[in-house]
């Protein structure tokens, strides 16, 4: 039987969420030139794979989080990912808002609550992790215990990695840049010699000298 990382991957790629673009690189917003471009929000306008997501979000959080109370979504993409899971799983969900509102109750967490709720953070895309910790920050402000997160897709980045452990959060993908990668290239996404270009990527986004092949 096909392992998670795998079929999630296989799903993403199949309606284009992960895109694989090594010839001709997209532009982060920091500049970074990337061979990789990712949007699950387009998980939710494909019921198939939808599906396929949600239920695997629920089942790791039965798994890897078995004390979870409430689930907590990241805005905006998170939002989605947290409600169904948390429909499935018969559990409370809200989300974290980037800033606090300016105007009534100038939330930053919407939804009930309650100091000491255990709860998971359900996060679309982790890259060098910024937003989901800034998220978990604001809930253990609140005085929610944070068990960890679950995620659809991380990239692996070691900085990512990095400040995830500094920040004492743990993080569970679906899938990851790796089983992506290899699953593109025996689905003839990309070309056998793409791999070794992309993981040079993944190991420093900052060193484009993929682009060229690996050749600075």
């Amino acid at each position: 039987m096909e392992n998670m990382e795998k079929t999630v991957a296989r799903g993403l790629l199949s309606i284009r969420a992960v895109f694989l673009r090594p010839e001709e690189p997209f532009t982060w917003a920091s500049g970074i030139k990337s061979p990789i471009y990712c949007d699950n929000r387009l998980i939710l306008t494909a019921p198939a794979v939808r599906d396929a997501v949600e239920n695997a979000v629920a089942d790791t959080i039965r798994r890897e989080y078995p004390e979870a109370e409430v689930l907590m979504g990241t805005a905006t993409a998170g939002i989605a990912h947290a409600a169904i899971a948390g429909h499935i799983l018969g559990l409370p969900m809200g989300y974290v808002r980037s800033g606090a509102k300016d105007h009534g109750r100038q939330n930053r967490i919407e939804g009930r609550l309650e100091p000491g709720q255990k709860v998971v953070v359900v996060e679309d895309l982790i890259s060098t992790g910024g937003s989901v910790i800034e998220a978990a920050e604001a809930l253990r402000e609140a005085g929610a215990d944070v068990l960890g997160v679950v995620s659809i897709f991380t990239y692996g980045m070691q900085k990512g990695l990095e400040r995830l452990a500094a920040a004492r959060l743990r993080n569970v993908s679906l899938t990851n840049f790796d089983a992506v990668v290899q699953t593109a290239a025996e689905e003839n996404y990309i070309q056998p010699e793409d791999v070794a270009r992309l993981m040079a990527f993944r190991d420093d986004p900052s060193d484009e000298s993929w682009i060229q092949g690996g050749k600075a």
